[in-house]
C-alpha cells in the first residue's frame, strides 16, 4: 500500500531550508526510498509550508526515516523552523489521475 507523509513547518528562511534539503538530496542520491516530494506554501498562513512525500509503502518510509543522513537532515531543518514540524502519516486508500 502506498504511503504519504505530510510535513507542515514554519520558517522565515525557506532559502536556507532548501539549501539543507539540496545537501540531503545530494548525499542520498540513489539510496532514497521516496518516490516523489512536493514542497508547497500555504497562501493563507505566512511562513507556513507543507512538504508532501510519497513512498511505495510505510516500510519504505520507515527505512528512509531510520537512515543516519535523514536524522542529521532533520536536526538541521529543526534549527531553521519556528516550531517543531507537524507530521501526518497517511496510508493511500485511493489515487485518481484526473
Amino acid at each position: 500500500m502506498k504511503f504519504v507523509q505530510l510535513i507542515e513547518f514554519k520558517t522565515g528562511d525557506i532559502d536556507a531550508f532548501n539549501s539543507v534539503l539540496d545537501e540531503w538530496l545530494a548525499k542520498t542520491a540513489g539510496t532514497r526510498t521516496a518516490e516523489k516530494a512536493t514542497q508547497t506554501r500555504d497562501r493563507d498562513s505566512d511562513r507556513t509550508y507543507v512538504h508532501i512525500v510519497e513512498f511505495p509503502s510505510y516500510d519504505a518510509a520507515m527505512e528512509n526515516s531510520n537512515r543516519p543522513e535523514t536524522a542529521e537532515f532533520s536536526a538541521q531543518l529543526a534549527k531553521l523552523c519556528d516550531a517543531p514540524p507537524t507530521f501526518r502519516n497517511l496510508d493511500v486508500l485511493r489515487d485518481e489521475d484526473m
